[in-house]
């Protein structure tokens, strides 16, 4: 990496410090990137003290972390972001539940952009908005850590009840010094029903003080109907919460006349026909595109088939 992209990425730091009003340490949470080394970088000095008087570079491997974060592209783009209906949706839920304390529960297809859109609205408001990916795999004790790890909260006490006591008076705390928190969930449909009953005691600890969000696809609200019905503990409670906070996602459009106004006519009908979303879509053309990048050769449909080992047109 070059001193002159060094800079760029500098600048870059300084300006979105500036527009979200963050500080240093603020910017080292958020980023993952130490705090003093962050604070050598505006300085211009690209080097740290590694002890015994050994004065070592730092690795590019900081720079591009901090690039990524603050949205800055350092190299050819090849996917922009395009305005589609669930992206709009999804944004402007995103922001009525800040500015009003609303617990939504946000659900789409598979592939319609939903977390891309909330990475988007997390890098915009990095202060207070929290954006947590469930994994498959998740208990309720997994959970509670990704969000105490979030929070970037020290010294918590080991049973869950306790975590979630602290994950509420930090939520108090934001909203009592003058922020808008939100908890965002994503890929929700994986919370089990200990996780989803989590969701009910947070949202009555936090109501009025830190709003929730649950984005997942419908399986994630045939989930909690299905435990409503066998009147499993907390669901009916649960869902007497949320139940008019349900936003569905418009469908996807999959002409996908938005993505593709500067493809060719061939490539445009082999997409549509082998692409189910939007996710799909871009799993497709970024490679293709960067692979006729490099050898030069034209971007039409055999040469998409040809990157993906389909026969030939």
């Amino acid at each position: 990496m070059t001193i002159n992209e060094k800079k760029q990425i500098v600048d870059a730091i300084e300006e979105y410090i500036k527009l979200h009003e963050l500080s240093a340490n603020d910017l080292a949470k958020k980023s993952g990137v130490s705090a003093s080394y962050i604070s050598n970088m505006r300085k211009g000095d690209y080097t740290y003290d590694a002890g015994h008087g050994k004065i070592v570079e730092m690795a590019d491997k900081y720079f591009k972390q901090l690039a990524a974060f603050v949205g800055l592209e350092l190299e050819k783009v090849y996917w922009n972001t395009v305005p589609t209906a669930q992206l709009k949706r999804i944004l402007t839920t995103l922001e009525d539940a800040q500015s009003y304390g609303y617990t939504n529960v946000i659900i789409g297809e598979t592939g319609c952009g939903k977390s891309y859109a909330a990475q988007l609205f997390e890098k915009s408001n990095p202060k207070d908005f929290f954006l947590i990916t469930v994994g498959q795999s998740d208990n309720l004790g997994d959970l509670l850590e990704k969000v105490i790890d979030k929070l970037r909260l020290s010294d918590v006490p080991r049973s869950k009840s306790a975590k979630l006591r602290i994950i509420s008076n930090k939520m108090r705390e934001m909203k009592m010094n003058g922020l808008k928190p939100v908890l965002c969930f994503d890929e929700a449909e994986y919370m089990k029903q200990p996780a989803l009953c989590a969701m009910k005691e947070l949202y009555d600890n936090l109501n009025g003080y830190c709003a929730i969000q649950m984005i997942g696809t419908d399986q994630l609200v045939k989930k909690i109907e299905g435990l409503r019905k066998k009147n499993k503990d907390g669901i009916p409670q649960l869902y007497r919460r949320i139940k008019f906070g349900i936003r569905v996602l418009p469908t996807i459009d999959r002409s996908f006349k938005q993505f593709l106004n500067d493809i060719p006519t061939g490539l445009k009908k082999f997409l549509q026909a082998n692409c189910d979303n939007y996710g799909e879509l871009h799993d497709v053309l970024v490679p293709a595109m960067r692979e006729a990048d490099r050898t030069g050769e034209t971007l039409d449909e055999n040469f998409v088939r040809k990157i993906l080992n389909m026969p030939l047109y």
